[in-house]
């Protein structure tokens, strides 16, 4: 399959579908994403107030932990969610998936802590993870494939913007923590500054659904027969290209929680301030924003498996010495340049992933096929990445031990990349 099976009429009433699908889309991806990053970057206050008992190695992993269990439902979310837009719209599962958002995002944000109502205060978290894990499951293939149907040309540069809007999540969050830890004094921060930014997520659910509720249903969709039973042809049709976007998502996903995963590891193990690691995500979210739709571009003209291959080269090259530069030298400048670095090979690989498992389903199973996709690939080497990251490094005292998990993601990624190429000619 290609992004140009189906041709599709250039007009003024198309492009404007196609502009508004990029706005509404955005707008879930990024409250999606600024509510993980912000959890992710805030993951040593977060410990501290609701996970205080014990050292403090123990308090990081039971809320990475809190984190990672959030992911194990993401599948499952993908797998409804998606089956329920490829039986009833896509439009109708976008408005879902941003609902239940934002009440995981309201949740963290009135959480009591360890300190108000002892161990229920973890509890409320897990749940405010649960939701939200579940909700995000169906964002990403729901809103791809709105993105991908409602685009009359240039289908990798539209879709790319699910991926954009991620770089402007990782914009905010960071700024927010750069700001925050710069600001506030310790004491305020840890007892009620680190909930701005999830207050402020609260607020922009409201707008999203607005926004999504004047949408229009896809052509594609509305003139087709949706599939009776899409969730059950996924896996017993299409279990082989399930699995092989499932290893292609790998770079994607492991570069954006290596990001996560930089200031917590640069302050707890290498004396680096806090303000100086969140820096390292705004420049992360910049290169992002601003990369990834020039690099949709270049994945149209020259496809986007082809652009993800040199992607994925890079971070298996890189990977090592990265890590080396910042463990030698562990100065405000060398995180900075080194979480930039990780940026553009997230842009680059990320960037042309949405286009690339589009062409990987059919229409009828198209939501639920990138949906349980991703979200595995998601769960299994991004989600519980930072959690096995923590671990590593306890276990085995190497500073370096990221660069191996990162490097073993690449060489999967590769494989997939090379079975979607050859197997389902996927461009």
């Amino acid at each position: 399959m290609t992004l140009t099976d189906t041709p599709t009429e250039v007009t003024p009433e198309r492009l404007a579908d196609a502009r508004k699908a990029v706005l509404s889309s955005s707008i879930g991806a990024a409250l999606e994403w600024f509510d993980i990053i912000v959890y992710a970057s805030f993951a040593i206050v977060i410990a501290e107030n609701f996970f205080p008992e014990g050292d403090q190695t123990l308090g990081l992993i039971l809320t990475f932990a809190t984190f990672a269990i959030s992911y194990l439902v993401r599948p499952l979310g993908g797998m409804i969610i998606g089956g329920y837009g490829d039986r009833h719209g896509r439009k109708k599962a976008l408005t879902l998936t941003l609902l239940l958002m934002m009440v995981g995002t309201i949740l963290m944000a009135a959480a009591p802590t360890h300190a108000m109502v002892g161990a229920w205060a973890g509890v409320i978290i897990l749940i405010s993870r649960l939701v939200q894990g579940f909700s995000a499951g169906g964002e990403f293939g729901s809103a791809t494939t709105f993105l991908v149907e409602t685009a009359p040309h240039r289908k990798a540069y539209y879709a790319s913007w699910q991926v954009a809007s991620q770089g402007i999540s990782m914009f905010l969050a960071s700024a927010f923590g750069y700001v925050l830890f710069n600001q506030l004094s310790k004491q305020d921060l840890y007892s009620w500054g680190w909930r701005i930014p999830f207050v402020l997520g609260c607020l922009i659910g409201p707008v999203g659904l607005y926004i999504r509720a004047r949408l229009t249903e896809t052509k594609e969709f509305t003139d087709s027969t949706p599939h009776e039973a899409p969730i059950r042809a996924t896996f017993t049709e299409h279990l082989g290209r399930v699995l092989t976007g499932s290893a292609c998502v790998g770079v994607a996903t492991i570069s954006v929680y290596l990001i996560l995963f930089m200031p917590t590891y640069a302050v707890k193990n290498l004396g680096v301030p806090a303000s100086a690691a969140y820096l390292g995500g705004v420049v992360a979210g910049i290169v992002t924003m601003v990369g990834v739709p020039l690099v949709g571009r270049l994945a149209d003209r020259v496809g986007p498996a082809r652009v993800m291959t040199w992607a994925a080269v890079g971070a298996l090259v890189l990977a090592w010495p990265l890590f080396a530069v910042v463990i030698a030298s562990p100065t405000v400048p060398v995180l900075v340049v080194s979480i930039g670095i990780l940026g553009v090979i997230m842009a680059f690989y990320f960037g042309p992933l949405p286009a690339l498992l589009t062409t990987l389903f059919p229409r009828d199973v198209r939501a639920t096929g990138v949906s349980v996709a991703y979200n595995v690939g998601v769960t299994v080497m991004g989600g519980i990445a930072p959690l096995v990251l923590t671990w590593l490094i306890s276990l085995t005292g190497s500073l370096n031990a990221p660069s191996v998990y990162y490097m073993a993601v690449a060489v999967i990624s590769l494989v997939g990349l090379a079975v979607a190429r050859r197997r389902y000619d996927a461009s």
